[in-house]
């Protein structure tokens, strides 16, 4: 029968193959997959591209945005810092980060800081960016495109280089210049 990892779930290849012949298996029910289901569409489609249309792609689940809707949105994509230092060791990994208050809740007479971004970089890849993470309202649309971004390769230069639209959370993106090396805070002055 088809073969069952110690989690329960099935155990496939790159290809998404079980150990039965001609039998696939994707989705939430896969060992090492992603539990979310744009990742079971977009699986279930190069599968089918692969059996009856020449297909060549496997399912990338290297860096697949994700966000939990909450009041605050967290969104990230790609690795944890903590991941990115365990495979890349931690002198070859920077990170970049700050927290700051949305501008649209400077009125309001809280003196918090409830938003956060990190870009996390490869140095050892001219600072490709191999994690980015945020809390911010509407962080899932600023987690789509940082997800494009990153499937192309992005480097911390490359964010560096693009303009930012201000006054946006995600413009804190293209000002990154704290690190957690440097042990500066990241607190932003002022709002975003």
């Amino acid at each position: 029968g088809v073969r069952l990892a110690a989690s329960g779930k099935v155990a496939v290849d790159r290809w998404d193959r079980t150990s039965v012949p001609h039998i696939y298996a994707l989705g939430d029910i896969v060992e090492g997959g992603l539990e979310l289901t744009p990742v079971a569409i977009r699986a279930g489609k190069l599968l089918a591209q692969r059996l009856f249309a020449g297909g060549k792609l496997p399912m990338d689940y290297t860096n697949v945005p994700t966000t939990v809707f909450t009041p605050l949105e967290y969104g990230c994509c790609g690795l944890a810092e903590e991941e990115a230092e365990r495979r890349l060791g931690k002198d070859a990994v920077e990170v970049y980060h700050t927290e700051m208050g949305p501008l649209e809740w400077q009125l309001d007479a809280r003196k918090e800081s409830p938003c956060y971004v990190k870009l996390i970089c490869d140095l050892t890849a001219a600072e490709r960016v191999v994690g980015f993470h945020v809390v911010a309202p509407n962080a899932g649309e600023i987690t789509q495109a940082i997800g494009v971004a990153m499937q192309a390769g992005a480097t911390k230069a490359h964010f560096d280089a693009t303009v930012g639209i201000h006054p946006t959370v995600a413009e804190a993106f293209t000002t990154l210049t704290v690190t957690k090396r440097s042990g500066e805070s990241a607190a932003a002055a002022g709002g975003c």
